[in-house]
């Protein structure tokens, strides 16, 4: 299977461009989610972010950052939370992380790896209400399960 279709059988949802995601039925409730690149051509990077500047910041590193950072043949370029110490909901998160991938000072650095991907509006964004589970562990799970798997984190996940 599929990391895309490995994400649907555990209940996750969605699966559309960022672009449509005002478009979409994205639950308000706390959760997890997934960005995922379906191209498997290697990725060409941008010099510079497209991502807004939060706090008068540039989001943007270095291309050999990122050519270290990937992960080949890997379709999950990020997975990301919504809610626990975050008071967010799915809905509200996933529309942050959005409006920052579209130039606005956002406050959504995680995940901003993505922002430098030549590709970037061809990522998908899936999600997974997390009721009665804290998303921050889920989250957790999850990264552990890549790492276990590829020896590495997602690209675009900068920390554990």
């Amino acid at each position: 299977m599929t990391p895309r279709a490995d994400l649907a059988e555990v209940g996750f949802l969605g699966f559309v461009p960022f672009a449509d995601l005002p478009k979409a039925e994205v639950p308000k409730g706390h959760g997890v989610y997934a960005v995922l690149r379906i191209n498997r051509t290697p990725p060409r990077f941008r010099a510079a972010s497209v991502g807004g500047w939060f706090k008068g910041r540039d989001p943007s590193v270095a291309v050999d950052v990122l050519r270290e950072s990937w992960v080949d043949g890997e379709e999950i370029v990020y997975i990301g939370k919504a809610g626990g110490s975050i008071r967010r909901g799915l809905r509200k998160r996933l529309e942050e992380y959005r409006r920052y991938g579209e130039g606005e000072p956002v406050g959504h650095q995680g995940g901003r790896y993505v922002w430098q991907l030549e590709d970037s509006s061809d990522l998908l964004v899936a999600w997974r209400e997390t009721p009665g589970e804290d998303p921050a562990h889920v989250e957790t799970e999850m990264l552990v399960e890549f790492r276990d798997r590829t020896g590495s984190l997602p690209f675009a996940n900068l920390r554990h």
